[in-house]
């Protein structure tokens, strides 16, 4: 009887323990982390779709604007500049890293901000059916971008939340040592201040007063 006692104890064991680890939430912090990568991913998806869009953009835009160069340049100069930072989820946990990813998709979101008047100071370009497509697709992305950093700054809030409150933080120190917080986008004081874009020529400079030598003499 006593052995019979015994193994059914211990089978109930067996078939407790995971409803039992499942309940203190030990699969919490892997969990809410896959899903702060996901929603990483789906923001470095969407700043490529950004920059899929450039280069034919700028091509488009030479067409009928070539004299805009230095906005061409600038615009090219900062699409390559954030595809050399590297974007893997590893930089997610290394500050200096993120800031430096934020920083360069910050530089090609200010360097875009001249395309948005261009149409108006063009008019042959909005009779362009690609550069108006072109530009619905670029809004349409900038969208998709900023609900994307908005889901990934939620998941990863909620994931770092986790990693310091009970029961969790007693598996954050030891199973899951290896999880560490995850760094959140900010809006940069760039984003919130755009500086005004014109595309006025500028004025000629003022005649040079002459020297009173040079001056003619009065009668």
């Amino acid at each position: 009887m006593t052995t019979f006692k015994s193994r059914f104890a211990r089978a109930a064991m067996i078939v407790l323990a995971p409803l039992l680890i499942t309940a203190c939430g030990v699969n919490t912090i892997p969990t809410k982390e896959e899903k702060a990568k996901a929603q990483w991913a789906e923001v470095q998806n969407q700043y490529q779709r950004r920059n899929d869009l450039i280069p034919n953009l700028v091509s488009t835009v030479k067409g009928y604007a070539a004299q805009e160069s230095k906005v061409l340049i600038g615009v090219s100069e900062a699409r390559a500049g954030a595809v050399r930072v590297p974007s893997g989820p590893e930089i997610t946990t290394d500050p200096a890293a993120f800031q430096r990813y934020q920083a360069a998709q910050n530089n090609v979101s200010m360097a875009l901000l001249p395309f948005r008047v261009l149409q108006e100071n063009y008019p042959d370009l909005k009779s362009n059916t690609n550069f108006m497509a072109l530009q619905s697709q670029l809004e349409g992305t900038e969208n998709r971008i900023a609900i994307a950093r908005r889901d990934y700054n939620i998941a990863v809030q909620d994931f770092n939340t986790t990693l310091r409150t009970f029961p969790q933080v007693f598996f954050a120190k030891t199973m899951y040592a290896s999880s560490k917080p995850m760094i959140l986008f900010s809006a940069t004081e760039a984003s919130q201040n755009a500086p005004t874009v014109s595309f006025d020529a500028p004025a000629p400079p003022a005649p040079a007063a002459l020297p009173p030598s040079a001056a003619p003499a009065t009668k």
